[in-house]
């Protein structure tokens, strides 16, 4: 029997070993060659100072590629999804060298999990080792897992918009922070959409920032008519959508410097406010790009640690009407929430002023 191919990548002080290097985990686009299991580890070693400024002392849950990307392929999303091929990974894997570190965090069912703390870029490296593309870290650390230290403001753009709409709203949501005394962090999405971190004093709870998240949206929704928090689609039309439940316990967002399983490796690129301006395909920044982006131009994040904001001034916007919005599907069920049911199948008879199902 043949031995199985491998390759040493040095990452920091250590050397992580790549089974399989040569698998192609990206196919070669008009604009991008080929990509392998082993350019995936080195790109990773390439932009380590962002990539750590994103993860470090974080949990992070995993999304796994291990077959590489392919048109038509599925990511798994829940139980029901078991011929997917790729998944999410919440639980370090069996068998992880004893340098990868891990936090326990608590999903809102109650339950328990250990999930990977990347503390070093070796971690990342062998994440890739294991198939990984994308890095997904909770907005805490590791010293205080029930605390966020970041408000995400997530510009969803829905059918019948464009990124240049995109674009626009995230230049709205500079300025409506400007207002509030508030420095964000923009990064593209790696695919359509726009991100903006605002790096905030770990002293509120989860609850609090997603209320924050939902009065920040709102605001939104009054200087920008192409602007939405409607959670149903249904209701959202032609506009960007506000995702304020990616501020939720358990909820996560690519990081900063992750892979995208997109064709063309694109990368989820942290951007000045002027170079975000100037963007006009998100898809221009990818693994081969990226790097020599680092390196020119450094890291638009460099200060992001530096900055920490009181969450009180959106905690004041949210009291001014605090409306609850609905929780994502999977989460129980919160006092105030309105009723889990589609806009355009509910029957008001059936609910009671409560949000619960009166049985028939």
């Amino acid at each position: 029997m043949a031995k199985a191919s491998e390759a040493y990548v040095q990452a920091g002080e250590r050397e992580v070993r790549i089974s399989s290097p040569e698998r192609v985990i990206y196919e070669a686009t008009e604009t991008t060659p080929e990509v392998t299991k082993l350019m995936v580890a080195e790109y990773f070693t390439s932009v380590e100072d962002g990539l750590m400024r994103a993860l470090r002392e974080r949990p992070t849950a995993l999304e796994r590629w291990t077959s590489g990307v392919r048109p038509g392929m599925k990511l798994a999303t829940g139980p029901q999804d078991k011929d997917a091929d790729a998944f999410y990974q919440k639980r370090v894997p069996k068998g992880a060298p004893d340098y990868v570190e891990t936090a326990r965090i608590t999903f809102p069912s109650g339950r328990t999990a250990d999930e990977i703390c990347p503390t070093e870029i070796a971690v990342p490296v062998w994440c890739a080792h294991m198939g990984t593309l994308t890095f997904h870290p909770w907005p805490v650390r590791r010293a205080d897992v029930d605390r966020p230290d970041e408000l995400r403001i997530d510009l969803d753009p829905q059918p019948g918009t464009t990124f240049a709409d995109v674009r626009r709203v995230a230049d709205v949501a500079r300025e409506l922070l400007d207002d509030l005394g508030m420095r964000g962090f923009a990064k593209t999405s790696g695919n359509r959409g726009i991100h903006v971190y605002v790096r905030i004093e770990p002293r509120w709870e989860f609850a609090d920032v997603r209320h924050a998240a939902i009065a920040f949206g709102r605001e939104l929704e009054k200087r920008d008519g192409g602007v939405t928090t409607a959670w149903w689609k249904e209701e959202r039309g032609e506009r960007v959508f506000v995702d304020f439940n990616q501020n939720t316990r358990d909820r996560t967002i690519a990081s900063a410097w992750s892979l995208r399983p997109l064709p063309g490796a694109p990368v989820s690129m942290p951007l000045s406010w002027s170079d975000l301006a100037e963007v006009t395909d998100p898809r221009d920044f990818n693994l081969f790009s990226a790097p020599s982006e680092l390196t020119v131009n450094g890291d638009a994040w460099a200060e992001i640690d530096d900055v920490h904001h009181s969450l009180q001034p959106l905690l004041d916007l949210w009291e001014e009407h605090p409306v609850e919005l609905n929780y994502p599907p999977d989460h129980p069920k919160m006092p105030g929430e309105p009723p889990r049911v589609q806009p355009s199948k509910k029957v008001a008879a059936h609910w009671d002023e409560d949000g619960n199902r009166i049985d028939d």
